[in-house]
Formats: C-alpha cells, sequence, structure tokens
C-alpha cells in the first residue's frame, strides 16, 4: 500500500451510501450481493447504486463477477487489511509490542487484530 492507493480509498469512503454499501458486503463475505438486491437492501435507485459501486470498485474496495445478466459485489476484505497496515505499520517507531496495551482500548475484535510479539528483537 502507498500514500495515493491509501488516498483513493479514503476519497472513495467519503460518503455515507458508501460505508453503508461496504459495510453490507463485508457482512456478506465471500457469498457477495448482486446489485439489484444491495439496491432493495439499502433502498437505493440502481443508477445511485451503481455510480456509488463504480467508485468502490475503482478504490478496489470491491469486486465485481458477472454472473449471466446479474453483477455480484464483493467487499476485497485484504485491501481493507492492506489500509489498516498502512495506517499503523510505523505504530510505536516500528516496534508495535509497544503498543500491546492499546488493543484493550480498542472494539475491535482480537480476531482481526494482527499478532504481536511481546519480545524485542
Amino acid at each position: 500500500m502507498n500514500k495515493e492507493n491509501a488516498v483513493i480509498i479514503f476519497e472513495s469512503l467519503a460518503s455515507g451510501i458508501r460505508l453503508d454499501i461496504y459495510r453490507l458486503l463485508v457482512r456478506t463475505g465471500l457469498k457477495g450481493q448482486v446489485a439489484g438486491d444491495l439496491a432493495q437492501e439499502l433502498d437505493l435507485a440502481p443508477n445511485k447504486l451503481s455510480f456509488h459501486l463504480k467508485a468502490l470498485t475503482h478504490a478496489g474496495l470491491t469486486t465485481v463477477e458477472q454472473e449471466g445478466r446479474f453483477q455480484r459485489y464483493r467487499a476485497n476484505i485484504p485491501v481493507m487489511l492492506d489500509v489498516i497496515a498502512y495506517l499503523t505499520e510505523e505504530c510505536c517507531s516500528g516496534h508495535p509490542e509497544e503498543c500491546a496495551s492499546f488493543r484493550k482500548d480498542t472494539s475491535c475484535s482480537s480476531a482481526v487484530l494482527p499478532n504481536v510479539s511481546t519480545q524485542k528483537d
């Protein structure tokens, strides 16, 4: 991940609708969801949804797969994890073990947090 990619990703999420779309796709996991079902669930006009999905896909946050006449969208979780890593990779001057205490202060599930060695190299 580099700064330019991170900026594109953050710009694509700078919309409440896009956040809703992305979070819904995260919930659906690998199954994803077809555009029509997304539009219905989020109560969005298909053209409005299409505009937002295009931005998310351009940023790499979603993938799309053609299924006959439908398009199935999925959240690209590895890209989001790369963004998180980009934001936190230099935490505590590159010594993440010093940041271990922050874990208890987060609402983030420990299942998605990277392992942190408590021993210094």
